[in-house]
């Protein structure tokens, strides 16, 4: 298996966008050992994560792209193989600066992809940075507000560099999605149930989505009830009546159904996460794609 190996040395570097400036930093040089040589280099910030973690093995075991960089305030130091528990140490350190990444391995020849795992307050200026030295970026960062969205959606049309915005990464929930798009024209009544382990923001951005996507589309659902206020009917999300009932309910997977019903019928489409292995799949797909992009793609679904 190709690794890579890091040394620390001084470098300076220039980006094309008017408003980064001129920087000279020190940052950690890396040259594929023999072995194979990637074709994406994938920086992933937010390495010290489960799902972080996760995604460096997966990025490991994919043809065609390897691990270049790890970002993260955890771990700082330390080589992110063996924090992923791999056999062999990749000879990364986990870094706490993404800029003397980003600065680095911009230096290299071939395409680089910069995979953010971060939080809705950092994930613009990591996007905006990472554009700026000629990097397209991954998006998973549950929460982010749409005026974020909205904002690098103009800023990487302005700058013609490709960005994809995944408020999820499971190709099964994009399915369940789907045919919840497809049952909605049919059935006048709906109801999302979701479970999760452990407490959270509730509804979820999967409930939320779904809801968002059966909407407007000249149905209005749940009319016998669509104005109560009874609390154990759940939450409405929208105007079309589309009620979500979350639940906390620790020892099982997360859990996404959607009921929807009609006099003499009830169809149910269920979806269910049991290990974070199950958004890999996806993860690798959106890095083979995002480099294909010269704009900004919300949801991972236009680009299956």
């Amino acid at each position: 298996m190709a690794a890579l190996s890091c040394h620390s040395q001084p470098i300076s570097y220039t980006t094309s966008l008017q408003n980064v400036k001129k920087i000279v930093a020190p940052s950690i040089s890396c040259s594929m050992q023999p072995g194979g040589q990637s074709n994406i280099k994938v920086i992933v910030n937010g390495a010290a994560k489960e799902i972080g973690r996760a995604a460096v093995v997966a990025v490991t075991k994919a043809r065609g792209m390897g691990v270049a960089g790890a970002v993260d305030s955890y771990l700082v130091g330390e080589d992110i193989g063996k924090v992923c528990d791999m056999e062999e140490a990749l000879e990364i350190p986990i870094m706490n600066d993404l800029t003397m990444v980003l600065g680095s391995i911009s230096q290299s020849k071939g395409m680089a992809v910069v995979v953010d795992f971060t939080d809705p307050t950092t994930v613009y200026d990591n996007v905006k940075q990472a554009t700026a030295f000629g990097m397209n970026s991954v998006v998973y960062v549950p929460r982010i507000k749409q005026d974020t969205v909205m904002a690098l959606s103009s800023f990487c049309e302005k700058a013609s560099m490709g960005c994809l915005v995944a408020p999820t990464l499971s190709i099964g929930s994009i399915l369940l999605q789907q045919a919840a798009i497809s049952a909605s024209f049919h059935y006048n009544n709906v109801e999302i149930v979701e479970s999760r382990a452990n407490a959270a923001d509730f509804p979820t951005q999967d409930a939320i989505q779904i809801a968002n996507n059966i909407s407007n589309i000249g149905q209005l659902y749940n009319r016998q009830d669509i104005s109560t206020e009874v609390q154990a009917r759940g939450q409405v999300l929208g105007e079309d009546g589309v009620r979500v009932h979350s639940l906390v309910v620790p020892g099982l997977p997360s859990s996404t159904t959607v009921y929807f019903s009609r006099p003499g019928e009830v169809y149910t489409i269920k979806h269910d996460i049991t290990d974070v292995q199950s958004l890999m799949p996806g993860l690798i797909l959106a890095i083979r794609r995002v480099v294909r992009l010269k704009n900004l793609v919300f949801g991972l679904e236009k680009l299956l």
